[in-house]
């Protein structure tokens, strides 16, 4: 295995994590994201672009190329709350460099540059059906915090007042 190297990403590289974002977005669909892949890869390329500038982005090199990368930044609920929380927003790694620890590494990279940028508490999120990331952050020390659920509004499954 080459060497992994985790990084905060050049100007260069917006064009192959706006790729690797929708591939993400695309490989979620399995599980049920509502996310649509390539309709939303100019406002990808934009995010990416924005989290480049301003440092909350890592990515793992490995062959010269980008084999995975982590998004984050400060918690946007607007809300105050008792404690600073940061967020992940994704954690990607290609099919073929999965299971050699990278994940790890990018998560770890963005725990470190959340805490020192004063979060006190690091939220993400995860689809449901997702065993295997589910798994992976489990193992990291996250625990479910809040639970969302949804239904389709179709006219068979709204809720009555009758009941």
């Amino acid at each position: 295995m080459s060497e992994i190297v985790i990084e905060p990403p050049e100007r260069d590289d917006v064009e192959e994590l706006t790729d690797l974002w929708v591939e993400l977005a695309r490989s979620q669909q399995a599980f049920g994201t509502h996310l649509l892949a390539e309709e939303n890869e100019q406002n990808a390329r934009e995010t990416v672009l924005q989290q480049l500038l301003t440092g909350a982005c890592r990515v793992a090199r490995a062959d010269g190329s980008i084999v995975g990368f982590v998004t984050f930044g400060e918690d946007s609920e607007g809300y105050a709350q008792d404690v600073t929380r940061g967020f992940v927003h994704n954690l990607y790694v290609r099919s073929a460099y999965r299971n050699r620890g990278i994940g790890s590494k990018l998560l770890a990279a963005a725990e470190r540059a959340l805490r020192e940028r004063g979060a006190e508490a690091i939220a993400l999120q995860v689809m449901a059906p997702n065993e295997a990331a589910r798994r992976f952050y489990r193992r990291h020390g996250y625990e479910p915090h809040r639970i969302e659920f949804e239904k389709s509004t179709g006219s068979d499954n709204l809720t009555t007042d009758d009941e």
